[in-house]
């Protein structure tokens, strides 16, 4: 399945489309518009300006991007409250700064060097390969520019590049930093390592008296402190509670399984390479090489200087391609090559990896899958026609219980933990719904929002229920556990001190010697803090760590040892410090280049521009 998956049909024209979609998210043209004709820039940074379409990309682009760690696209409101606004703005004024001073100090691109990069631009790649003008000019009207504004874009970007170069080229790390952080890094322990467990601890099972389950309770009161609660209402309704309701006749069904008829029915297909030759001699050499065993296929398209991917053909079905090919590709009875025959780039051999059989789904035997389908996706369409209803009832003032009343949507109470790293169940599995509830504050208007499976939710916050300790009657049990770890947790430390202390029962203990422990190292069923303390005592030293109420531990430091610098692993983690290190450096020399630049040539912002985009964005300006 996986090497069908990757050797999927290309669909010819579909797939540049796609190619030259990505590339017009990638280049802006989001389409905001409807500020006013007086509104056209937002900020400047010397002679250059920031435009109302500039700015309105980069935030979009920032929603997109941040919306996807998140699970779901942020709203301006969200945007603005972590912050991103402001930078994407300090990114755009930098930017703009940096094609100031390559304007002033007279870094001109020729137009050679503009063209070369928009030829080797692959998404302006056609199907077979090469600089596809068409291609080129569609993806620039989609996106909103014209060639001209588009090779600008690229000239600044190149004069951007070399003024990089200039100013950071040959930036290098101090040695002697390198050196210390790489013998930092490198570095490595010997140590023997003794747990103490609770069998070598002297007495019985621990049974800690009423007073002293009292006193641990009064001391430790945050123990047992119940986390804070935001008490929710909200009305809600996605397509799995509603779908029962959805009537699909046979008429539908047999519509859907038409109009996916390609899912049910396809016929006998092969997935294939193709590798063309300049004539019919040099392929017919090839194969004849190939079938000697004197070489492979793949080794024909590494000489080339190509990959597979270059190659693959996908899926071939008989009506894909030529009925000479066809009848050569569908003549195997198992997988092999083919060939020479003739292609539009010249004699070609096939090789042919899989062979498909032709399949075919009666509706009887999808129709299942089909009212599963049709059900889910009608309810879903069900609640967008009711979106415009739902939030007209919110916005005439109705409350959550008289919105459930006139909709699809339900009611319901929720004590949600905003600490919980659990996703809980029903509403409070939704990251959108854990989103809103934690920011959410009392007085907060009602406002519909989406969820994942294209339900909708509306919620209100109640009631802030403040952190309390529960009555020692009511956590006995928890306080009693709290005590017997802490104590037996704490005994064996102080077990594993006077052990160590002492080098006859240090001698008869269970000890393991560990070499070349390194510095992020992980002791399997130990603490994280036993590596480090592991290297912060010096060679020599006698260890007595805390470990949980099972175990504590005797380290001794046996050796350190340091790393030779010019050798081995220690030689390639200095090559990789001093590439980060420098690199760092470079990145922080650019940043304050970019910042003095900027306020040399002094900049501005349109605050009340700001606001306004903001605003149409979504967000509360």
């Amino acid at each position: 399945m996986a090497e069908e998956t990757r050797r999927r049909k290309k669909k010819t024209n579909a797939i540049v489309w796609v190619i030259l979609g990505l590339l017009i998210l990638a280049m802006g043209g989001f389409g905001v518009g409807g500020f006013g004709s007086s509104l056209s820039t937002v900020a400047s940074v010397g002679d250059r300006d920031i435009t109302v379409q500039e700015y309105a990309d980069a935030i979009q682009a920032e929603q997109a991007r941040v919306g996807q760690q998140f699970g779901q696209r942020l709203t301006m409101s969200q945007m603005q409250a972590l912050g991103l606004d402001r930078r994407v703005m300090e990114r755009l004024l930098a930017d703009a700064a940096l094609k100031e001073e390559a304007d002033r100090v007279g870094l001109s691109i020729g137009d050679a060097e503009i063209a070369r990069r928009i030829r080797e631009n692959p998404a302006f790649g056609g199907v077979s390969g090469g600089f596809d003008r068409e291609g080129y000019a569609f993806a620039l009207d989609r996106a909103g520019l014209t060639e001209r504004a588009y090779e600008e874009q690229i000239r600044d970007e190149i004069a951007r590049e070399l003024l990089q170069a200039a100013v950071v080229g040959g930036t290098e790390a101090p040695a002697v930093y390198v050196d210390t952080l790489t013998r930092y890094v490198a570095e490595t322990r010997d140590v023997t390592l003794t747990p103490v467990t609770v069998a070598d601890l002297p007495g019985g099972a621990l049974a800690p008296t009423q007073d002293q389950i009292q006193k641990f309770y009064d001391e430790n009161p945050t123990l047992f402190e119940t986390p804070e609660l935001r008490q929710i209402t909200y009305a809600w309704v996605t397509p799995d509670q509603i779908v029962e309701t959805i009537e699909i006749d046979d008429a539908q069904l047999r519509q859907a399984y038409e109009d996916r008829i390609d899912d049910y029915s396809q016929p006998a297909r092969v997935l294939a390479e193709r590798l063309a030759f300049a004539d019919n001699a040099a392929a017919e050499a090839a194969l004849a090489a190939i079938e000697a065993n004197e070489t492979t296929f793949d080794a024909f398209v590494e000489e080339r200087g190509l990959t597979l991917d270059d190659l693959d053909q996908g899926e071939i079905a008989r009506s894909d391609v030529d009925k000479t090919i066809a009848d050569a590709l569908f003549a195997l009875e198992e997988p092999g090559i083919v060939g020479p025959l003739e292609t539009s780039l010249g004699p070609a051999l096939y090789r042919v990896n899989a062979i498909l059989n032709a399949t075919e789904v009666p509706f009887e035997d999808a129709r299942d899958d089909l009212a599963a389908e049709v059900g889910i996706d009608t309810a879903r369409r069900r609640i967008d026609a009711e979106r415009e209803m739902m939030d007209d009832l919110l916005a005439g003032g109705a409350t959550l219980e008289e919105l459930a009343a006139e909709t699809d949507m339900t009611v319901d109470t929720i004590r949600w933990d905003a600490g919980s790293t659990e996703q809980g169940a029903d509403i409070a599995a939704y990251d959108a719904f854990r989103s809103f509830a934690r920011t959410a504050q009392i007085g907060d208007f009602p406002t519909l929002e989406t969820l994942s499976d294209g339900g909708l939710f509306a919620l209100r916050l109640d009631e802030i229920i403040a952190p309390t300790v529960p009555p020692l009657a009511e956590v006995q049990a928890e306080v009693e556990a709290a005590w017997r770890t802490q104590t037996l947790t704490r005994q064996l430390t102080e077990r594993a001190a006077a052990i160590a202390e002492n080098d006859a029962l240090a001698a008869a203990a269970q000890s393991e010697a560990i070499t070349r422990l390194a510095r992020d190292a992980t002791l399997e069923g130990t603490p994280a803090s036993l590596v480090r303390e592991i290297f912060e005592a010096e060679e020599g030293t006698t260890l007595a760590v805390e470990g949980d109420d099972q175990r504590a531990y005797i380290v001794s430091i046996d050796a350190v040892n340091v790393p030779d610098l010019d050798a081995g692993q220690a030689a390639d983690v200095r090559a990789a410090v001093e590439q980060q290190a420098g690199n760092g450096i470079a990145a922080d020399i650019f940043d304050g280049y970019g910042q003095a630049i900027r306020n040399s040539a002094g900049f501005t912002v349109n605050q009340q521009a700001v606001q306004q985009i903001q605003v149409q964005l979504g967000g509360a300006g």
